[in-house]
């Protein structure tokens, strides 16, 4: 790996050092160097970097309570694994472009997914953190010394959508921007399409999880342009959702989109799109919009692609009436190239959260394929009063009817299958018999 003046140094003495480093930090802070900031702090390791982060049981006062938000700089730990993949997405779109890249991160926080990406990303030429809160750009500069990156980390103090315009002309964009936000990245979208590269890569956060999931729709509709359904794969409505509003504020400057990568975890999700300058392709992209139309009454459900459609009113299998969600996303949620790059990238790293990844990322290469929504067999089975039988006995008996059907990552219990609602139900019917 390439240090700031040109030489070469193994993994295992960046660790050396990194671990060196650490120590001075502790004992500095034994020594009342955390004074420095007028707030409790505490020295973590995460990935390859050390960074000084605000001690956030001091502002969890009781259980309930949610310390990020009430530090006066934010940082979450619970987002260790979000920031393992932003690492691995990365490094597989930079193996794709085999370029050196100049990275934003414009929501920095203390700083610390920025500073992985210039320590464990290779081809990571320039990155650029920021954050409005003074206290937030004191310590992500702090950090950026700490670990020696002065010269291919900087730090602005400024509010995001103004840094980003300032990056929006053709010789200053950006490669890779990661908007990772507190609640909703659709204030954001305008400025950092702007700043990117033809051919760049957008990565974004949202937390909002209530109106994406149906529990506040004129939310929902109000942000991100498209009604939600409170149905079992509603966090799979969620991603599409915020493609499809990614999808039409892109088209406004005559970019097209590539869902390269997304995923549901825990209580956010992600998704990763490449940016394809050209009013052509930003009218491919609108033509893969479209609704999703269900059937609370028997799980019925259909996809209808294209921005502009006449919805059915009646479920074609029982007559129930269907409601649909949408306009959205109805295109593949992930690339089967850059996820096989993840998947080698991880069992080339020894990380905290491996096993989970590597299980992650598994099912999400295999899902690739399938059709969109998928089947909660719990779900379906409650509403039957049927016996819940194992997943493992409904995929072989949707394979043997000669449907495709494979497991997500959306739900433990849930199946992602071609075969109508009726072929699964009668299946489930079966298998209680």
């Amino acid at each position: 790996m390439p240090t700031e003046n040109g030489s070469s140094i193994t993994r295992d003495e960046i660790y050396r050092n990194m671990h060196n480093r650490m120590g001075q930090v502790q004992n500095m802070t034994q020594m009342g160097f955390s004074k420095r900031f007028d707030f409790p702090t505490e020295v973590i390791k995460e990935g390859d970097v050390n960074a000084v982060v605000p001690k956030l049981e001091a502002y969890a006062k009781e259980p309930w309570e949610y310390a990020p938000s009430k530090a006066p700089v934010f940082y979450n730990p619970v987002m260790e694994l979000n920031r393992d993949l932003a690492v691995l997405a990365l490094q597989a779109y930079q193996k794709i472009q085999e370029k050196r890249l100049v990275v934003c991160e414009p929501l920095a926080g203390c700083g610390i997914r920025g500073l992985r990406f210039a320590v464990e990303v290779k081809g990571v030429q320039k990155v650029v953190l920021n954050d409005i809160n003074h206290e937030a750009a004191k310590l992500a500069q702090f950090n950026s010394e700490f670990n020696k990156l002065t010269k291919r980390v900087f730090v602005m103090n400024e509010d995001a959508n103004f840094l980003l315009s300032r990056y929006a002309a053709p010789r200053k964009r950006f490669h890779f921007i990661d908007v990772d936000p507190f609640g909703t990245p659709v204030l954001y979208l305008d400025s950092a399409l702007r700043a990117l590269r033809d051919g760049g890569l957008l990565a974004l956060t949202a937390t909002d999880m209530a109106p994406l999931c149906g529990v506040h729709p004129n939310a929902c509709i109000r942000k991100y342009g498209g009604r939600p359904l409170r149905t079992e794969y509603c966090h799979e409505l969620a991603i599409r959702l915020l493609i499809g509003c990614l999808v039409m504020m892109a088209a406004k400057h005559e970019i097209g989109i590539e869902v390269v990568f997304s995923h549901s975890t825990d209580h956010y999700i992600r998704a990763y799109a490449t940016a394809h300058y050209g009013a052509r392709k930003a009218d491919q992209s609108i033509q893969t919009m479209g609704y999703i139309l269900h059937c609370f009454s028997c799980f019925h459900r259909e996809i209808l692609k294209g921005p502009v459609q006449h919805l059915k009113g009646e479920c074609p299998e029982c007559g129930a009436k269907l409601r649909a969600a949408g306009p959205l996303w109805t295109g593949n949620l992930s690339n089967i190239r850059f996820g096989s790059l993840m998947e080698k990238e991880i069992t080339r790293r020894q990380r905290k959260h491996q096993r989970k990844i590597s299980k992650l990322l598994f099912l999400i290469n295999n899902e690739h394929t399938g059709p969109s929504t998928y089947y909660v067999i719990d779900k379906i089975c409650d509403k039957l009063n049927l016996p819940v039988p194992s997943t493992t006995s409904v995929l072989s008996g949707l394979r043997e009817r000669g449907s495709k059907a494979t497991l997500t990552h959306f739900n433990s219990r849930g199946i992602r299958t071609d075969a109508p609602a009726s072929v699964l139900t009668h299946l489930l019917f079966s298998l209680a018999k």
